[in-house]
């Protein structure tokens, strides 16, 4: 194993990485392990959790969580349900400290579709200063990334009619801290990032099902926009003031998980149930933008959500379909099964896809990382397995020369 590591710098500090676009150029970071091969380190969690690994330079901070729900026959005592922010170290995997989060709400039980992904979903974001966390109807916590705690603030406490629980994380935006709250309060809320004083509430019926976390779109105007896909919309925000700047009809109706891409001036956005689809917008406008939309396609994703490369769209969805679509056409280019896929198809990838260099990672479920060439073909490489029969639901964090992999039951380190 190699004894160089890079640390100091290095940032992946939000869901889907530094501006959300799940890549990384890295010619050292390795795509081939195993139980036996390139695992710099293994760290067991107190507790299972469906949030990604983040990490600003030697500090990676994961959540997790406890006392009810946890995977057993047996639910348990709801009124234990406690969460946990935790941070490592990211050279040698020791945990550092943990920020323990109380029930303040009571949330969704465990049953249903929520015993898929826990009350742990949502990824931490950090700015290198403080790390902050969020836990549904138990609200959005403030810690430094010493581990004291700063602030904390309630966001709602109301349920979709479905009850699937929280899933969208937080993300920064200058000095705000913009929560998708649509399960909680049916509304996106900007928090001051030093205080947790409330900035600004944008409020809709229609946010029902919005599981997506926001994604921050810079057009050609230069004004940067908060853009969400919710059911049978895709909208966007001025992330200062919360007003809504342009919407238009997707008409993909039901929950939409997935994020919205941002690829120069172009927005794609997938999802929907029981009728599925995906479109692809100009964004930068005002107003109703629907004649803006570039094109439909019934090719779609329920969960994972995509990364882009020379126009090229690459996602594996949670029924292990390997896809590519061309941007700018629509035109869906491969669609194929995984056939590797041995265990349970139906929402058998929960992680985004991610680029690394001219390779993808996609992080399935039970069966292991599946290795592709980013292109058109999407040509498998590899299949990489742990020694870890539970669940793989988080999307990696990515280094130069690692990559942190979560389950249910740790956190690995893979690297040379």
């Amino acid at each position: 194993m190699s004894s160089s590591f890079a640390l100091s710098g290095e940032k992946w500090p939000q869901f889907r990485g530094s501006k959300g676009v799940a890549a990384i150029d890295s010619a050292t970071l390795p795509l081939k392990w195993s139980a036996n091969e390139n695992v710099r380190w293994k760290t067991d969690l107190p507790g299972p959790g469906s949030s990604s690994p983040i990490f600003w330079g030697n500090r990676l901070f994961v959540t997790c969580y406890t006392g009810y729900g946890t995977g057993e026959k047996e639910a348990g005592n709801a009124d234990e349900l406690s969460r946990t922010l935790l941070c490592l170290d990211r050279k040698i995997g020791k945990i550092l400290w943990k920020g323990e989060v109380p029930l303040a709400n009571p949330e969704d039980d465990y049953r249903g579709y929520l015993t898929e992904h826990g009350y742990a979903s949502a990824t931490p974001v950090t700015d290198g200063k403080h790390v902050y966390a969020f836990f549904g109807k138990s609200g959005i916590h403030a810690f430094t990334v010493a581990g004291d705690k700063v602030w904390s603030e309630q966001v709602g406490n109301s349920s979709s009619n479905r009850r699937w629980g929280s899933a969208a994380s937080p993300i920064l935006v200058g000095d705000l801290l913009i929560v998708n709250a649509a399960d909680e309060a049916r509304a996106i809320i900007a928090f001051d990032k030093a205080t947790g004083a409330e900035k600004w509430r944008y409020e809709a019926k229609q946010l029902e099902l919005t599981y997506n976390t926001p994604t921050v779109h810079t057009p050609k105007s230069g004004k940067i926009e908060l853009v969400i896909a919710a059911p049978n919309e895709i909208f966007a925000l001025d992330p200062k003031t919360g007003k809504k700047l342009w919407w238009a009809k997707s008409e993909i109706p039901g929950n939409i998980s997935p994020c919205v891409i941002s690829e120069g001036e172009i927005l794609f956005t997938t999802g929907g149930y029981p009728r599925n689809g995906s479109i692809a917008i100009k964004g930068g406008g005002s107003g109703d933008m629907t004649d803006k939309i570039l094109w439909k396609s019934k090719t779609f994703s329920y969960v994972p959500s995509s990364v882009c490369e020379d126009g090229l769209l690459f996602w594996v969805n949670d029924e292990a379909s390997v896809i590519a679509m061309d941007l700018l056409k629509g035109e869906t280019v491969t669609k194929r099964s995984v056939a590797a896929i041995k265990k349970r198809k139906k929402f058998s990838f929960y992680a985004s896809t991610l680029r690394v260099g001219d390779s993808l990672v996609a992080v399935s479920r039970r069966n292991g990382t599946f290795i592709f060439e980013a292109g058109k073909d999407m040509k498998l490489i590899r299949v990489n397995t742990l020694d870890d029969d539970s669940d793989f639901n988080a999307t990696p964090a990515l280094a130069s020369d690692a990559i942190y992999l979560r389950s249910n039951n740790a956190v690995y380190c893979i690297s040379r």
